[in-house]
């Protein structure tokens, strides 16, 4: 099942639109994945959440 809503990450306002109505951005999904215990990816997705805060 597609989540129909969306969060423009410029203005930070939500939205049902793939575009931002006010700035015209691209919008984003704002629900976090699915977890899983099997997760084989989460050492990538940690590793790029510290390498987002040092820089």
């Amino acid at each position: 099942m597609e989540k129909l809503l969306r969060k423009c990450p410029s203005c930070n306002s939500y939205t049902l639109e793939k575009q931002c109505p006010k700035c015209n951005n691209e919008t984003i999904s704002p629900h976090p994945a699915k977890f899983s215990p099997d997760d084989k990816y989460a050492r990538y997705r940690i590793r790029d959440r510290y390498l987002e805060k040092s820089e």
